[in-house]
């Protein structure tokens, strides 16, 4: 059974910073490209950053100079490090994965598998 986990959200005052953690289970880790992106309320779910073992890492550039992905294929996790953190990087954060490791996009429909999700809230 696929499995994507993200944790490390919260809350954080603007400025800060957070980094996200996914893990995986169940797929061959290193042989998908793997992606996050976020949903703010009212709005439609945004790529962020995606990256595979032959593309990227890509960036939106909302995000470009100030996250940063990256991966530990010893132990299956995907991360985002967030920095400069702004109100606007509000939302829901999501993991997603899929097998095509080449011309990587944020389009979400052809993301195969997706995490559940972990809050971020940028606030003072």
């Amino acid at each position: 059974e696929v499995q994507l986990v993200e944790s490390g959200g919260g809350l954080v005052q603007p400025g800060g910073s957070l980094r996200l953690s996914c893990a995986a289970s169940g797929f061959a880790f290193k042989n998908h490209a793997l992606g996050w992106f976020r949903q703010a309320p009212g709005k439609e779910r945004e790529g962020i950053s995606c990256i595979s073992s032959i593309e990227g890492p890509y960036y939106a550039d909302s995000v470009k100079g100030r996250f940063t992905i990256a991966i530990d294929n010893a132990e299956n996790t995907v991360f985002l490090q967030m920095n400069s953190l702004k109100p606007e990087d509000t939302g829901v954060y999501y993991c997603a994965a899929d097998p095509r490791t080449f011309n990587l996009e944020f389009n979400s429909q052809r993301w195969d598998y997706w995490g559940q999700g972990t809050q971020v809230t940028v606030s003072s």
